[in-house]
């Protein structure tokens, strides 16, 4: 197979660091290409100097075997090559006909945009991949899924020979990524070449021709899917072999029920939704999105209203009004969203560590203690394993993984009794992940009960110790340890199993 694009040497620096370490890479024709590693391994890095969003220091970038050089994401695309990044361009004041077509909508004199034009090629250019929305809906309408796939239609409008796409599925649903992998595959069909970054390993074998693995800036090598493993690829990407990344569970204390949450209803959301959780438990919620399941989470600690329901710690009834009722009675909830919700990017580790409890570094006469402070950030940094060359770093400028890390060191070092876990794993690489489910394991086996949302069974069943499922604002099951399998879980989210009478 002859390659589309190819990188000799590419490499690129930054102050202090250097991202991608002379780097040579093909990807053919007509392939999927999958490329994978830790945060901060360089994906993200390559994959914009590919795109044009950055520019090599040195090396070469080769499009069917011409030598290339963008200035700009326009100039790339006008070669051939759209690229997705993780972070999403639409303007959501905007329709999404005119942001597919933005800066290429049909004109007529004096450059007047011809709207019925421009509305009928959207129709059938959406037609094309099957999606039923109105193309005069504006963008900030849409569910974060939708928006992402019309971020990728946005792409695909400019008819490329290379798709990059970057963590295309983190906001999407089972049926939306279903959805985008059977048109990637038919795009593929056509001859179209996609490069293809995750950290959904899943993904990788059920999508991708070939795959590279990145570590540390470098190119560790690529093979076939076809002859390699996910283990393999675990062990190239950092560089030791892991053999049980969930690690081993004792199992919590045969106790009285110790968050007890009772009658929980809202409307339209979620309905009588009750269940009890063991001091140093580890409890599953699984369900498909819009099962109810990160609402019922946020409702518990005050951040959304409730209509009915009680909560009660260690048999005593909570009143929780609002978040900072349920820190202060030790309840704290980890949001999915670290970016838009968790995290004060644009201050540092240190900042964001202490925020939660800020009362405790202040003197007396009302001035903040920064040694106090510094200290306190930088034994969270090695207790969570957090990778950053100062406590002083802004949080925005780390990877994923220690973002993710930073969010839940920040929350875990309140001191809580219960923690809410929401997709605490979403978006970072096997390395972050391990260096968290440690932490969760931790937690429990010192009395901390721990609740976790995840849509990803397999992180659920390795995990936990029971796992409830909730199929439509109710909770339609729940699942002992020994009877763990993902088809049985996945029988109660879509609602195929009727409800059981429960155990707590």
């Amino acid at each position: 197979m002859a390659d589309l694009v190819s990188l000799a040497d590419v490499r690129k620096a930054f102050p202090g660091i250097v991202a991608v370490k002379d780097v040579s890479l093909g990807i053919g024709a007509g392939e999927i290409l999958a490329l994978v590693g830790e945060n901060g391994a360089g994906k993200s890095t390559l994959s914009q100097m590919i795109g044009g969003a950055l520019r090599p220091d040195s090396g070469r970038i080769l499009l069917e075997g011409a030598e290339v050089s963008f200035a700009s994401p326009l100039d790339a695309i006008r070669a051939g090559i759209a690229t997705v990044f993780q972070e999403l361009s639409l303007v959501g004041s905007l329709s999404i006909a005119e942001n597919i077509f933005a800066n290429r909508q049909p004109v007529g004199a004096v450059n007047r945009i011809r709207w019925g034009e421009l509305y009928a090629q959207t129709a059938a250019f959406l037609e094309k991949f099957e999606v039923t929305l109105d193309p005069r809906t504006l963008a900030k309408r849409l569910s974060k899924g939708q928006q992402q796939i019309l971020e990728i239609l946005k792409a695909l409008s400019t008819d490329p020979k290379l798709l990059v796409l970057d963590e295309p599925t983190s906001s999407l649903t089972e049926t939306e990524t279903a959805y985008l992998f059977a048109n990637i595959r038919r795009l593929r069909a056509q001859g179209m070449s996609v490069l293809y970054i995750t950290h959904k390993l899943s993904e990788v074998f059920a999508l991708a021709d070939r795959v590279a693995v990145m570590r540390d800036g470098a190119l560790v090598g690529s093979t076939g899917t076809a002859q390699t493993s996910e283990r393999q690829i675990i062990s190239m990407m950092v560089g030791r072999e892991i053999s049980d990344i969930y690690g081993a569970r004792a199992g919590p204390r045969p106790e009285a029920p110790y968050l007890e949450v009772r009658g929980f209803s809202r409307a339209g959301k979620y309905s009588d939704v009750s269940f009890t959780i063991r001091r140093g438990e580890i409890l599953g919620l699984a369900g498909l999105v819009g099962s109810g399941r990160t609402e019922v989470a946020r409702a518990i600690v005050g951040v959304d209203r409730r209509d009915a329901g009680e909560v009660l710690l260690d048999g005593v009834p909570l009143r929780i009004g609002n978040p900072r009722d349920a820190i202060r009675a030790g309840l704290v909830y980890i949001t999915e969203d670290r970016k838009d919700l968790g995290l004060f990017l644009d201050m540092s580790l240190r900042d964001n560590v202490v925020a939660p409890s800020l009362q405790e570094f202040t003197s007396t006469l009302g001035f903040l203690q920064n040694g106090r402070m510094v200290a306190f950030a930088a034994d969270a940094a090695r207790a969570f394993s957090i990778g950053t060359p100062s406590v002083l770093k802004k949080v925005g400028l780390l990877s994923g993984g220690n973002q993710q890390k930073s969010l839940i060191a920040t929350w875990m070092s309140t001191d809580p009794k219960v923690v809410l876990f929401d997709e605490p794993t979403r978006g970072v690489d096997v390395g972050a992940r391990q260096d968290i489910y440690r932490k969760i394991r931790e937690s429990a086996e010192k009395g901390i009960t721990a609740l976790i949302i995840s849509s990803e069974l397999p992180e659920l069943i390795g995990m936990c110790d029971r796992i409830l499922v909730m199929h439509r604002g109710t909770i339609r099951g729940e699942v002992q340890r020994v009877e763990f399998s993902e088809e049985l879980i996945l029988s109660y989210a879509t609602g195929l199993r009727p409800t059981m009478d429960r155990r707590s």
